[in-house]
């Protein structure tokens, strides 16, 4: 896969809020780190699956956009920098959630992610979410 497919089907992932999906796009021991989410990094492609499994599937949020802000290629052709703005809807709220993704890609699999979340739009959804 492209990185171009990559971060499509990534965001796809997140829409359809699909463990299944994003952990699809992993390499069988890949690193998904949260920088600055307080969350432990995720080992292994089965763990990335059972760790949004765990997050996602019981949060009463809907993701009703994923917009990529823009898509920055580095000097390292397997990393791309990745903007975004995830639109969530929880019960009568909505809340746009800033985010960066640091994604390598190798032999068209994710190896290694370092997801920056604007920790206040989190809190934001979790409190909507009561």
């Amino acid at each position: 896969m492209s990185i171009e497919e990559i971060v499509a089907g990534y965001h796809a992932a997140m829409l359809h809020k699909s463990a299944d999906e994003l952990a699809d796009l992993y390499a069988v021991d890949a690193l998904h780190e949260f920088p600055f989410g307080g969350l432990a990094p995720y080992k292994g492609r089965e763990e990335i699956r059972a760790g949004y499994h765990a997050m996602w599937d019981p949060a009463p949020m809907r993701v009703r956009e994923v917009r990529r802000v823009a898509l920055h290629r580095t000097e390292d052709p397997e990393v791309v920098v990745v903007e975004q703005n995830v639109l969530v809807e929880v019960g009568e709220h909505q809340i746009t959630v800033p985010g960066l993704l640091i994604i390598r890609v190798g032999n068209g699999e994710i190896i290694h992610t370092r997801d920056y979340m604007d920790t206040s739009a989190i809190t934001q959804v979790r409190a909507a979410a009561g």
